[in-house]
């Protein structure tokens, strides 16, 4: 990315997406486990990795903290909270309850054409792999399901959820596709069966496997500090 800035576009809308970017890439690391509980936040690092200035990356650690992710004592630097694994688990948790919720509205409204569209999204990801392809190619498919339910509301706290949880999923999770795979092809005969509860159910528990995944794959990799945490 250059740090080079766009005169036509005016510097906020160039602060918002390099904030959102620094953001992304800080959740990235420690829900991937490259930063753990307690750990210093280089923030000089990030930016020279974005090729942006410490502006936009100080702004994204102030909306990490207010998602309970990052800590930032005064006059102290930025440090990574210490997460439990109810921590994680909670937030795939709450994601999955407003998902299956969203998938149970769909469930009665969605049309041919979005149904259709879910089939070759699932094809595309059966021959993708785990790498940012995947990730879109999922967002994408959760993002149709949402929109079908036509709930504003929904979809706003969806918004809000979605961009606070981990990105790089299918990255640091290599053996999830085939899961995902199953989980995904079994809403969508939830979908077409115009099954309410099986399409909110699957999805949400969709989403809780997603995040005991996420706690196993942390837990590997020495992520937790102390037996107790969870």
């Amino acid at each position: 990315m250059s740090s080079m800035r766009d005169p036509s576009v005016p510097l906020s809308a160039v602060s918002v997406s390099l904030k959102t970017v620094a953001a992304q890439e800080i959740r990235r690391r420690i829900f991937s486990g490259e930063l753990r509980p307690g750990d210093r936040i280089d923030q000089e690092e990030i930016a020279e990795s974005l090729s942006a200035s410490k502006l936009p990356v100080r702004e994204a650690l102030i909306k990490l903290e207010i998602e309970g992710l990052v800590e930032l004592p005064p006059r102290r630097g930025a440090f990574v909270a210490r997460l439990s694994r109810d921590d994680v688990r909670d937030h795939y948790w709450i994601l999955g309850v407003v998902s299956g919720l969203a998938a149970a509205h769909a469930a009665t409204v969605i049309t041919d054409a979005a149904l259709n569209r879910l089939d070759v999204l699932l094809d595309r990801m059966a021959v993708t792999g785990s790498g940012p392809a995947r990730e879109a190619l999922n967002f994408e498919f959760h993002r149709v399901i949402n929109r079908a339910a036509g709930s504003r509301r929904l979809i706003a706290a969806l918004r809000v959820l979605g961009s606070a949880g981990p990105h790089g999923f299918y990255e640091a999770h290599h053996d999830w596709p085939e899961t995902a795979d199953r989980d995904h092809r079994e809403i969508v005969a939830a979908l077409r069966a115009r099954s309410v509860s099986a399409a909110g159910g699957l999805t949400e528990a969709h989403f809780l496997r997603g995040g005991n995944r996420a706690v196993e794959m942390l837990g590997s990799r020495g992520f937790w500090l102390t037996a107790d945490q969870g």
